[in-house]
């Protein structure tokens, strides 16, 4: 098996920026008294579009749902940031703190746009994931999905060129967040930039080569994707 038959098989079954939506809703299985001590312990906030969520190095106090919007998820070291995924509403974040020995946030989470999240007590969260073994594995398989995109992101940032990392994001906008080929992105170039791991300039050339062979068209914010199998192409070859 070589190498681009691998990265095809990859690409097919993971996209490596985001989860996607979660559909299973782990909240159903909960019985009355188990959601009524949710709702009791969780408070909905919106946040404005560059808004801070969670900061790497604090106490992990709560659970995050997102109720609508984009958010990322993202890691820091001095003026580097690498971007872990992007999360749309109906997902979880903040799990991997739920375990004991754990209790910081290892990275930070930004709004991108315009965002309502729940914050629901991390300490009942533990409860119910101790008392409930169907919840428990909910969790876990939430979990697994996670690890399983991290993975993923990471074969894409070491294997393949800055055009498959560039396609490969916006087939990931595309099929995981707007679900059309026609979408308004809030993202700046910086943005993508910070998704694909490239600089601004790289990004700006590089869409640019693609709006002139007519694989995307651009409008503003506005992108359409004209060609999409050319665009998955771009992806696995790269």
């Amino acid at each position: 098996m070589d190498k681009i038959e691998i990265k095809n098989q990859i690409s097919d079954k993971i996209n490596t920026c985001t989860v996607g939506l979660n559909k299973r809703d782990c909240f159903k299985i909960l019985n009355k008294e188990e959601r009524k001590l949710i709702d009791e312990n969780t408070v909905e906030i919106n946040f404005g579009a560059g808004e801070i969520i969670c900061k790497q190095g604090a106490f992990a106090t709560h659970v995050m749902y997102v109720c609508s919007g984009l958010l990322k998820v993202y890691m820091k070291d001095n003026n580097e940031q690498l971007i872990l995924k992007i999360v749309p509403d109906g997902n979880l974040v903040g799990l991997n703190s739920l375990f004991s020995g754990n209790n910081i946030f290892l990275y930070s989470i930004k709004a991108y746009v315009p965002s309502t999240v729940k914050l629901i007590d991390i300490n009942v969260f533990r409860r119910i994931v101790s008392s409930n073994a169907l919840f428990a594995s909910e969790i876990i398989g939430i979990l697994n999905t996670n690890i399983i995109q991290t993975y993923g992101r990471l074969f894409s940032l070491t294997k393949r060129q800055s055009y498959g990392r560039l396609a490969e994001v916006l087939l990931c906008l595309s099929d995981r967040i707007f679900k059309s080929t026609d979408f308004v992105l809030q993202l700046s170039r910086k943005e993508i930039g910070e998704l694909c791991g490239m600089t601004t300039e790289s990004v700006i050339r590089m869409l640019k080569r693609l709006k002139e062979e007519d694989v995307i068209r651009i409008e503003g914010k506005k992108f359409t994707i004209n060609n999409y199998k050319q665009l998955k192409k771009i992806r696995d070859l790269g």
